[in-house]
């Protein structure tokens, strides 16, 4: 992998990581599009590890006052007294469904999932719900009126992300509007729901990715991490600035044009649905161990 292919990667995966358009989908189309051979989940989970980042130094006053309260809720015998310690517990929860299906269906995600005709449909299906979502939804509820439903029900949504196209951030603001929330607050829920999945799956790979034979050089990862990190920073500012006065209708357009688009492609040959994946076998005998960068997108 050349340098010049770890920036532009990394640039995509931190741009859209966040926004509700589908990492994993761009990371497969780019390469496609500019002919470069696809980068792997194991690399894109890696590289994710720059968003973590992100998120973590974005929110950390709010990861502290969460992390605060939830022990002291333990140290009180009182886990559930305060927003905060709630919000903490809901996290965790809203963890649990992606965990476990990512878990079941890792092969599948790994392999034939990743095809293009997948990709394109989820991208278009997702569009159409969060339209109908947006047209129904209150927008009137905040993080403070969230129960242990709510936290679970968004976690279920999150799940949705394994299906290569939804997008994580997609499906969880989708929930969170579902359940009458702000669209400000579904997509600062949505930024910390991410963070246990995507630093769990960004570690895990990581280890597996270190191991193997056959892998991007050391540069072409700390570049790729460093430039997901800065994009993803300017990503996360820019969306909660523009959903606090205005709707998601800019995505679900770009959704529906981007799939659209996506299945011209493919019937016309200029794209292969499962080119670079077809290899995917290989990349799993040289990590020894199958990845899953789909726990996180």
């Amino acid at each position: 992998m050349s340098l010049l292919q770890a920036i532009v990667l990394g640039l995509v995966q931190g741009l859209t990581e966040f926004l509700p358009i589908s990492s994993t989908a761009h990371l497969r189309i780019v390469p496609e599009l500019l002919g470069w051979p696809d980068p792997g989940a194991a690399y894109s989970a890696v590289i994710q590890l720059g968003t973590v980042a992100a998120v973590l130094i974005y929110f950390r006053r709010d990861l502290f006052t969460l992390g605060k309260a939830f022990f002291q809720g333990l140290a009180r015998r009182d886990p559930f007294g305060t927003t905060e310690s709630r919000l903490a517990w809901f996290v965790l929860i809203g963890t649990l469904p992606i965990g476990i299906l990512g878990l079941a269906f890792k092969k599948s995600i790994e392999g034939s999932l990743r095809s293009l005709h997948v990709i394109s449909a989820s991208l278009i299906v997702l569009a159409i719900v969060l339209f109908i979502v947006e047209r129904l939804a209150s927008h009137k509820r905040t993080l403070d009126d969230m129960r242990w439903k709510d936290g679970l029900i968004v976690g279920l949504w999150q799940a949705l992300a394994l299906i290569p196209g939804s997008s994580r951030s997609g499906t969880t603001i989708t929930g969170g509007l579902s359940l009458g929330l702000r669209r400000e607050d579904a997509a600062r829920y949505s930024f910390l729901l991410s963070i246990p999945a995507t630093t769990l799956a960004g570690v895990f790979e990581l280890k597996h990715l270190l191991e193997a034979t056959d892998r991007p050089s050391a540069l072409a990862l700390w570049t790729g991490t460093l430039v997901a990190f800065v994009s993803g920073m300017a990503a996360i500012a820019w969306l909660l600035s523009y959903l606090r006065s205005r709707s998601t209708l800019i995505f679900i357009v770009y959704r529906v044009v981007l799939g659209v688009v996506l299945l011209v492609l493919l019937n016309r040959g200029v794209l292969h649905p499962l080119s670079g994946v077809e290899n995917v076998d290989t990349q799993k005998k040289s990590l020894q161990v199958p990845v899953e960068k789909q726990l996180t997108e």
